[in-house]
């Protein structure tokens, strides 16, 4: 059988196209594609009305299987465990809102988080379905991270990104570096690592720029500012790591350690510290800075 394919959807839903088969319900596809999801969980879910067609209208637990027929599922974690750490706002009007993510909460929901996201909490709080993240942040690392209130300006500010209209600054605290002079430029090519959710750097052409300097020493470790010309997956862990000097408290670089656990005592000390752009729609230079501060 095929494989099902997936799209994002509103209200943070994720929607299935019921791939070829011979089954006889919806429940029954969908029991059969999500394994890991119980019968008994697709029905608990589809009677709580968190199983919609293709207009939003709750499935029957009857529902015919057809080809291609689009439904849309809210992902749901059992027993999903409390983050406790509590994000700020630091700005909010009809079409941006500026949050201050602690370390340890993700973003958006991936694997057992859900509920416990900054996106969820966000919804929440401000009771706006429409918050969609304009870019992404590592769980572990902590600051600033932009999000659209409003889907009709949502393009606008996409767009700062990829056309590198928005400056990036972070700060990082590792070891002393006093055999390199500073500031420098490192520049490198990303690729997948081992296990699938590392990076690496690899041979061929450059894909990641990073300006380095030191804004402050402490013995044998200094606070570094980071500033990332690209946005690649953990480009500041592994362009640090590559100048020998992996940023404190990471558990994935230089190497990965096994059965770690969320230590609150002991984040990893990587913030997104500020940002600032000229904003497409009023055209006002904006500047926001976190307030979160890394403990030596």
């Amino acid at each position: 059988m095929s494989t099902p394919m997936f799209s994002a959807a509103h209200n943070q839903a994720s929607t299935l196209y019921l791939p070829p088969g011979s089954w006889v319900t919806v429940l029954d596809c969908l029991c059969e594609h999500f394994s890991a999801i119980s019968r008994e969980q697709w029905l608990d879910r589809i009677a709580r009305g968190r199983v919609l067609d293709a207009h939003g209208q709750p499935i029957a637990f009857d529902l015919a299987y057809k080809e291609g027929l689009r439904v849309h599922y809210f992902r749901e974690v059992p027993d999903e465990k409390y983050i406790p750490v509590e994000e700020a706002i630091l700005f909010a009007d009809e079409h941006l809102v500026v949050a201050d993510k602690p370390h340890f909460l993700p973003v958006t929901p991936a694997g057992e988080y859900v509920e416990q996201t900054l996106l969820r909490r966000l919804i929440r709080r401000l009771d706006n379905p429409h918050l969609v993240p304009l870019h992404r942040i590592d769980r572990h690392t902590a600051g600033l991270v932009l999000f659209s209130a409003d889907p009709r300006s949502r393009s606008a500010y996409q767009a700062l990104f990829p056309t590198r209209q928005i400056d990036k600054h972070y700060e990082a605290i590792a070891r002393a570096l006093p055999q390199l002079s500073f500031p420098l430029v490192h520049k490198s090519r990303l690729v997948d690592g081992e296990p699938f959710f590392r990076m690496q750097e690899g041979p061929g052409v450059v894909n990641t720029e990073t300006v380095v300097e030191v804004l402050e020493k402490n013995g044998e470790l200094w606070r570094y500012g980071l500033y990332p010309v690209t946005g690649k997956k953990h480009q500041l862990r592994v362009h640090m790591t590559a100048l020998g000097a992996s940023i404190c408290n990471d558990p994935f670089y230089p190497h990965v350690v096994k059965d770690a656990v969320d230590d609150y005592d002991h984040p990893l000390k990587l913030l997104a510290k500020g940002l600032h752009f000229t904003d497409p729609l009023s055209g006002l230079e904006r500047t926001f800075e976190s307030r979160i501060k890394l403990a030596w």
